[in-house]
């Protein structure tokens, strides 16, 4: 899975808007939206709530973590902790890039936020590349990766099944009594 799968993933999310419109429920496959009222919060997806804003039909609302005290004691509990803390959303760092992409306007203190997700980001992947490493030096055959997202698994998804991958043919090449033929010299 790539990193667009993910932020696709993310976009299913539920977020609230203000809508200037009115209109009916809409009836969709994934469930039905609305009624839309002019002031009246509604929760959406986060894919429909972006293309509202972007025809200027709503105000975001941002999500209840979203705010610079409760991101700031997410990201010093982060840095205190040596194990992965539950993060507020299973894609805090995609709702964030998204909403900062799309309705800032809508976001007070959007500098902070994104530096305090962007720290926070920077530390759990710091902590999960010490994981790794601590993981393929110790040569273990299992790990638990409680309270990763998707986004963080996927980033280092790929180096570490190649580097389980290496150390599985060094392991049986290095086995002895291996059918395979040794050069003598």
């Amino acid at each position: 899975m790539d990193p667009a799968e993910a932020e696709f993933l993310a976009e299913q999310e539920l977020v609230t808007i203000i809508p200037n419109f009115s209109m009916d429920r809409i009836y969709l496959i994934g469930g039905d939206l609305g009624p839309f009222n002019p002031g009246l919060p509604v929760d959406v997806p986060l894919w429909l709530a972006i293309n509202l804003k972007q025809r200027q039909k709503c105000r975001l609302i941002p999500p209840e973590w979203m705010d610079v005290e409760k991101l700031e004691q997410i990201r010093d509990q982060e840095r205190k902790e040596d194990t992965f803390t539950p993060m507020p959303s299973p894609f805090y760092m995609e709702i964030t890039k998204l909403l900062l992409n799309y309705a800032v306007d809508n976001i007070p203190k959007a500098d902070e936020i994104r530096t305090l997700v962007k720290d926070t980001w920077d530390t759990r992947i710091a902590k999960l590349r010490l994981s790794a490493d601590s993981f393929v030096r110790q040569q273990e055959a299992h790990a638990r990766v409680d309270n990763l997202t998707l986004m963080e698994i996927n980033t280092t998804g790929a180096f570490l099944t190649q580097a389980l991958d290496h150390m599985y043919k060094l392991r049986t090449n290095l086995q002895p009594g291996e059918s395979s033929q040794s050069q003598d010299f």
